[in-house]
C-alpha cells in the first residue's frame, strides 16, 4: 500500500484490497469480487459456512461528509439486493442463509486503515 493515495479510483482499490484481506483473516471464503449485472457491482461475495455474504466496501479518506457506511442509501440497497438475487439464481451450490453486510474504510494516512465491519447491514 503506498502512503500516497491521487484519485478516488486508488482509494477505492486500497479499501477493498483491504476489506478482502480483513474477510479472511475472519474465515470468509471469498467467492467472487467485481460482480457486475444491470449496472451494479457488489463488491465482494463471501461464504461463511451455509450463509453467503454480498459485502458492499466504502473508503473514504475521513468523515468530514459522514461516515462511509451512509452512502449505502435505499436506492443502493435495492440495486445490490437484485444484483444478489441474479447472482443467487446462477449457483449450483444452495446457501440456507444471505445477508447484506458494509465493510466502512476509512484510510488515515499513511498506512493505517479504520475498518468498521456492520453485519446484516441492510
Amino acid at each position: 500500500m503506498t502512503s500516497k493515495v491521487s484519485t478516488a479510483h486508488e482509494l477505492g482499490k486500497i479499501g477493498e484490497s483491504a476489506a478482502v484481506d480483513y474477510l479472511q483473516a475472519q474465515g470468509y471464503e471469498i467467492l467472487a469480487q467485481g460482480f457486475r449485472y444491470q449496472h451494479t457491482e457488489i463488491d465482494i461475495i463471501a461464504g461463511q459456512g451455509q450463509t453467503v455474504v454480498f459485502v458492499e466496501v466504502k473508503t473514504r479518506r475521513h468523515q468530514r461528509y459522514g461516515f462511509p457506511e451512509e452512502a449505502v442509501n435505499t436506492t443502493k440497497q435495492t440495486r445490490i439486493k437484485t444484483t444478489a438475487a441474479y447472482w443467487l439464481s446462477r449457483q449450483k451450490q444452495k446457501f440456507t442463509d444471505c445477508r447484506f453486510d458494509i465493510l466502512s474504510i476509512i484510510f488515515r494516512s499513511g498506512k493505517d486503515l479504520e475498518i468498521i465491519h456492520l453485519q446484516d447491514a441492510f
